[in-house]
């Protein structure tokens, strides 16, 4: 086996394995599961892997190719321990068929390539979110088997209890198994269904992590930072308009990171907000992300969205926004994906294009729809209309309402802010 060099110190090795561990360990982790057909199994041979190279790489060197040597280890050690488990007997002589008896030490026979192991990320999200799961078991398998997160990170970013999440996971699984959901790239003919459900998947994570439903905190970095990765990561697989959309929208969201929450942990709305401190790195990636996507001069749900969102990175204030545009793209967005909230989003941009009379008649209607009466932000946008046109006994009771409906502490806190304003005034 080429190496490195020889006799490396414990120190290096640590290093090296940590660098492996953060860019590559997921990987390593997704190709052990197509090799074996066992989550749990190729978990424990993966750390099992990782074990071993503390050992062996500080005597034999450091291998050429780390993440090659590792997923054959892992394999190795694992189909070891089945050999050794009766119940198993069919699966190793599955698997041992396809081993060349052979010294882990001779490179030019590990069995990972680096392009397949790659692809095998690109697998194991399209099996964690495979339409026959639950879309809560969607999120949750994608969180610990893609992103690795722990069950315990994943339940406090939902404030859900650690048992229940864990049981969404054993559950996922189990349905995989049992439903003999295959470790694959769907067919062409099914690509385009599949990768709604994917989106869709990293687009409610980012969301519960850019705007938590629950709990004192705003954000949750874990959650905005892995869907982020995970949409670069099928940007890099797949050429697909939404995709790009997708990555555009989180990014010009993510750029806002700074400013949007003030030393107490309270939100500051956009128009309050110090543009000052926006990640202009991340807007302008995000804006050239949009333009790509949007040149064929087909939109797509993410796509428009992303193209609102590079409107507002680009003006500093409300005054300098392109409400017009906006309102253009909000009336496409509404063409391909009717939603209550989207009507109400665009009834934002009509109260600062056209002035909070016109917007007020459309948040009046939306509020006759019975799932928008337990929407508080459809009451927090009504009261800040009423109030703009000194309806204010009204826009007090609306706020209260409000109140009564959000469940996260910062949301509750500006809130009640508004409120003590109106009262004031």
């Amino acid at each position: 086996m080429n190496k490195e060099n020889t006799l490396v110190t414990t120190e290096a090795v640590k290093n090296k394995l940590a660098a492996i561990y953060r860019d590559e360990g997921r990987r390593i982790y997704a190709t052990l599961i197509r090799l074996l057909g066992d989550f749990e199994l190729a978990e424990e041979a993966f750390h099992d892997a990782f074990s071993i190279a503390m050992t062996k790489w500080q005597v034999e060197g450091i291998p050429n190719k780390p993440a090659n040597w590792l997923v054959s280890t892992g394999r190795f050690k694992a189909i070891d321990q089945l050999r050794r488990q009766y119940r198993h007997r069919e699966i190793v002589a599955q698997l041992a068929s396809e081993l060349p008896d052979q010294d882990l030490a001779n490179d030019e026979l590990l069995l990972a390539d680096e392009q397949l192991i790659a692809d095998d990320q690109l697998r194991l999200i399209f099996t964690c979110c495979h339409p026959a799961l639950d879309t809560k078991v969607q999120v949750a398998l994608t969180l610990r088997e893609v992103c690795g997160l722990t069950t315990e990170q994943i339940a406090s970013a939902f404030i859900t209890s650690v048992s229940t999440m864990a049981q969404r996971i054993v559950r996922g699984k189990q349905k995989i198994r049992t439903a003999h959901i295959p470790f694959q790239l769907p067919p062409q003919a099914q690509l385009e269904e599949r990768i709604d459900s994917v989106l869709s998947v990293i687009y409610l994570v980012y969301n519960e992590g850019y705007s938590s439903s629950a709990g004192d905190s705003v954000t949750r970095t874990e959650l905005t930072t892995e869907a982020i990765r995970l949409a670069r990561q099928l940007q890099s697989f797949l050429a697909d308009t939404e995709i790009t959309g997708l990555l555009a929208l989180m990014l010009l969201n993510e750029s806002r990171r700074n400013a949007r929450i003030n030393k107490q942990g309270d939100i500051i709305l956009l128009a309050e907000q110090d543009c000052s401190l926006w990640n202009q790195t991340l807007i302008q990636e995000g804006i050239a992300l949009v333009k790509s996507s949007t040149a064929g001069g087909e939109y797509g749900f993410y796509t428009l969205q992303a193209a609102i969102a590079a409107e507002h990175a680009q003006a500093c204030n409300a005054n300098d926004t392109n409400w017009q545009q906006i309102l253009t793209w909000y009336s496409l967005l509404l063409q391909i994906a009717p939603s209550p909230v989207i009507e109400l989003n665009r009834a934002v941009a009509v109260a600062m294009h056209h002035g909070p009379e016109a917007a007020l008649l459309l948040v009046e209607q939306l509020l006759q729809q019975k799932v928008m009466q337990k929407y508080h932000l459809c009451f927090a946008t009504y009261a800040e209309l009423l109030g703009q046109v000194g309806r204010k006994d009204e826009a007090r009771t609306a706020l209260k309402h409000a109140l009564t409906l959000t469940k996260q502490a910062p949301e509750q806190r500006i809130l009640k802010s508004k409120l003590a304003a109106l009262s004031a005034s």
